[in-house]
């Protein structure tokens, strides 16, 4: 089969976001000091929301976020967010739900730093929202990933969610 240019560049885009939100759940998981520096690694017991949350935030939303910084609940949706959104997107499985929710995750981002400080509305996180839905809508895991199979289980033939 004769793929176009237009489904490389998602199937490009969507290994690059999925990059991204795999490298974030690294650094903050082992602290290999980009983002996360090696002595707040979540290895060692420091919480991965609890410095962004509590220190980062500004804007309408601000008390609700200092609120629920270093929640362990938090930690563990925020984690298995990044890890489960990235392997999908790597993979090219389950591409519809990574998604959209990697999209509520990135609007959840934009709240918490409103009114962005570039821009009165736009900034990277609703840009990458946009990019994500893209994903979840044009089959972007058939080219360079494991979609087309994924699609040809029994499973995602079931419930279409899945895709």
């Amino acid at each position: 089969m004769k793929y176009k240019k237009e489904q490389y560049i998602w199937a490009f885009l969507r290994l690059g976001i999925g990059l991204i939100f795999l490298w974030a759940f690294f650094d903050k998981v082992f602290g290999f000091g980009f983002s996360t520096s090696p002595d707040k690694a979540w290895l060692l017991g420091n919480s991965p929301t609890l410095g962004f949350l509590k220190f980062g935030t500004h804007g309408p939303f601000t008390s609700f976020y200092q609120g629920i910084a270093g929640n362990v609940f938090v930690d563990w949706l925020f984690m298995l967010g990044l890890l489960l959104i990235g392997l999908s997107l790597i993979l090219g499985i389950g591409v519809k739900i990574a998604g959209y929710s990697g999209a509520l995750m990135l609007f959840l981002m934009w709240t918490a730093l409103l009114p962005p400080t570039n821009h009165p509305f736009l900034d990277e996180h609703i840009i990458y929202l946009i990019v994500m839905i893209g994903l979840a809508t044009v089959k972007s895991g058939h080219l360079l990933g494991l979609g087309k199979l994924w699609c040809k289980t029994g499973l995602v033939k079931k419930y279409k969610f899945l895709e």
